[in-house]
């Protein structure tokens, strides 16, 4: 029998320890030990991006990262994007924008785009092409899934500037309020 490390990580905000082999990738780790199973095995040789997760906020083929490897970083996968019963905004238009059609390589394109976004809210076209190159469909072709994260960026920017907008304005009722305290 294989010798198993032990492996403390955070995956989807939760603190996990799991044994592991140390030939065991990330994939086989998420699926057949956590019960994880949003990630999909397509080619396990990292062509295809299907088992896209965010490792300490980076994309990565998880069938290309060892178990072992992961010690104490911060893991991302598709069940852990969408919050409370609310789906993420990529999640929302890859419906809405029928973006997905088989479903394998759906979970490996919102992860790849939710990096993306969460860097760049407006990319260009051009740099949504080049960002999901790592990711392949058989099904749909590209123009859907494009105009999807296009879409979800808009919302995100759009969430975004309210965040900003509000934290302004508290920032500015609180300067007024203290202006106010210190003439009194």
């Amino acid at each position: 029998m294989a010798k198993k490390t032990h492996v403390t990580t955070t995956i989807n905000g939760q603190q996990v320890e799991f044994l592991c082999e140390a030939r065991q990738s990330l994939l086989e780790v998420l699926r057949d030990v956590l019960h994880l199973t949003g990630s999909k095995e397509g080619c396990n040789n990292g062509n295809c991006g299907a088992c896209t997760v965010l490792l300490d906020g980076l994309p990565v083929d998880s069938c290309l990262v060892l178990g072992v490897e992961v010690e104490a970083a911060e893991i991302t996968t598709i069940e852990g994007v969408a919050q409370d019963s609310c789906l993420h905004p990529i999640q929302q238009c890859f419906l809405e924008d029928a973006a997905l059609q088989c479903g394998v390589c759906t979970p490996g394109f919102i992860m790849t785009a939710k990096a993306l976004l969460d860097r760049d809210p407006n990319p260009s076209e051009e740099e949504i092409r080049f960002q999901l190159a790592g990711n392949l469909c058989r099904c749909t072709g590209y123009d859907k899934i494009v105009r999807a994260v296009q879409d979800a960026g808009q919302i995100m920017g759009n969430q975004r500037g309210a965040t900003s907008a509000a934290a302004q304005a508290n920032g500015s009722r609180a300067s007024k309020a203290k202006a106010r305290a210190g003439s009194k």
